[in-house]
């Protein structure tokens, strides 16, 4: 064998060596994604195109009945379907525009602007409405929406000489927005407040010493320099509104009325798990569950075409003199 070849296996097997050890500190996360994702995943597809319901329930997985696409064509014929969707968009835009990720935006850069001490304080203040149980967090809300003489708002009203109402029935979208909005600050705050400490205070002073004023330093120094985080935080909180709908379940459960605050997500629960009706549809539920996730892929693709994900986790070019 020459030394040429020699060489040449000495380095594979020094790749392999390397790679393997990579490989298996990647295997606990990559054994949690299979059992808990792409097994799950798999499930919710086989049982969208079944009939399996309550009424003939079984475990079996090859006991169940196959009927193709006719969950999917119910689904599109549903004529509250297109409500469902619009309020799904609605509600996603615009808890994501103004709270998950505008006003967590406002707040790291408000916070990080001020006395140290005092940003960490009102930041932990933004925190308490993640960390308190769902539960009593609904029912804090529920306190003061309630109507007269038990809602804290309705209280103020008759106090003021102003009209009560029962803001659950006139105003229920404000409140789901709200509610969900608060929890959604302290995320986003949490990693924007990250990077924009991570970022070189030499560069800062230098936009001060060039005159710039602390909204231009803000639009042309830590914007740019905080993409990468802007990314995640977007793509994540899509995702998170897309499936979450546990505050909606506890606040309005889809109402007041016919369907007026229920979203995609709340809808694959309700056919699956808690029909109206009385009768749970695994099948028709999963259906529901397999366009979110369809929907969700999308969306994360779109997300990482538009920030060019491909640009930020490139390797830095070194420049050869």
């Amino acid at each position: 064998m020459s030394q040429r070849q020699e060489k040449r296996e000495a380095h594979s097997r020094s790749a392999w060596r390397s790679h393997l050890g990579a490989y298996g500190f990647m295997a606990p996360a990559g054994i949690l994604v299979i059992i808990f994702f792409l097994i799950p995943v798999a499930i919710v597809l086989y049982l969208s195109v079944t009939n399996l319901a309550s009424s003939n329930f079984t475990s079996d997985l090859a006991r169940m009945e196959f009927i193709g696409l006719k969950n999917f064509r119910t689904l599109f014929n549903d004529q509250f379907a297109r409500k469902i969707f619009f309020n799904t968009i609605f509600y996603v835009l615009v808890t994501l525009s103004f709270f998950n990720v505008g006003l967590a935006l406002i707040v790291s850069l408000l916070t990080t602007h001020i006395d140290r001490n005092a940003g960490f304080f009102f930041r932990a203040l933004w925190i308490l409405p993640r960390i308190t149980s769902p539960v009593v967090y609904i029912l804090i809300w529920k306190r003061m929406m309630a109507e007269a003489p038990f809602g804290i708002i309705n209280q103020f009203n008759e106090i003021l000489g102003q009209p009560t109402f029962n803001y659950v029935s006139t105003n229920p979208w404000v409140f789901v927005v709200l509610v969900n909005g608060f929890i959604g600050v302290s995320f986003g705050m949490i990693i924007f407040t990250s990077a924009i400490e991570s970022i070189p205070r030499d560069l800062l002073n230098a936009s001060l010493v060039d005159g710039s004023s602390k909204l231009q330093r803000i639009r042309y120094v830590i914007l740019p320099l905080i993409r990468w985080p802007l990314l995640f935080v977007v793509t994540y909180q899509t995702l998170s509104l897309l499936t979450s709908f546990e505050e909606i379940l506890l606040l309005t459960d889809g109402g007041p009325g016919l369907y007026r605050t229920e979203v995609w997500s709340l809808t694959a629960f309700h056919r699956a798990l808690s029909n109206y009706f009385g009768n749970a549809q695994w099948g028709y539920g999963s259906a529901f569950a397999v366009l979110l996730v369809f929907i969700g892929v999308v969306l994360a693709v779109i997300y990482m075409r538009v920030f060019r994900f491909d640009e930020l986790v490139a390797e830095p070019r070194v420049e050869a003199l």
